[in-house]
């Protein structure tokens, strides 16, 4: 009797055991299975997150450095045109330029008013630089540029020869194709009206 109650109770735990076995296999399967799909996670993440900082890195140009500058400068200078710009640096035309851009330099740097008279209503022959007039400003003439919407061309169109305005202006500019330096119209008074006020572009400033 003792012997099948032995035999028995072997069984019995020899059963047991079997039974304590199959749930940790399935646990293991359960961990498994949750784990595989974080770990693939991860690696997309991370796969992602590189990819991000490689296209980042290809679009974001690195900035020149001061001698790259330099060099690039003197490369293009001894080119035909880089020939040509130095002597019209040189000559009394472009000195003449440089001249009546130094007068108005801390106007621009301000954004402080110039005033000057309206000399024409149109710009030099051949000028590609769209809708502007002729100002004198202190004595030397001056292009000045605008870039107007649609809603403000009537008022700049009323502006007449021997009108007296005040401009600001952000910028200034020059070209040897041009023998007056090209101020950037971003506000003008008349009368002490406003007649235009650049209009930002979108995105832009």
């Amino acid at each position: 009797m003792k012997n099948k109650s032995n035999a028995l109770n072997g069984s019995d735990l020899s059963g047991d055991s079997s039974m304590l076995i199959k749930p940790t296999k399935n646990m293991k399967k359960v961990i498994y299975a949750l784990i595989l799909p974080l770990v693939v996670v991860s690696g997309l993440v991370f796969a992602n997150r590189e990819i991000k900082n490689e296209t980042s890195k290809k679009l974001t140009p690195k900035p020149l450095s001061a001698a790259e500058i330099k060099a690039g400068r003197e490369k293009w200078e001894a080119t035909p045109d880089g020939i040509l710009y130095k002597k019209w640096e040189a000559s009394p035309a472009g000195k003449k330029v440089y001249t009546a851009e130094a007068k108005i330099r801390k106007n621009i740097k301000d954004y402080t008013n110039m005033e000057g008279v309206v000399t024409s209503l149109s710009l030099p022959p051949g000028s590609l630089l769209g809708f502007g007039v002729m100002v004198r400003i202190n004595g030397d003439d001056y292009i000045v540029k605008f870039e107007p919407e649609k809603s403000q061309l009537e008022q700049l169109h009323s502006l007449k020869v021997n009108d007296k305005i005040s401009i600001r202006s952000h910028g200034v500019s020059h070209a040897p194709k041009y023998s007056y330096p090209i101020v950037w119209g971003d506000y003008v008074e008349r009368d002490n009206k406003v007649i235009f006020k650049r209009v930002p572009r979108k995105g832009g400033c």
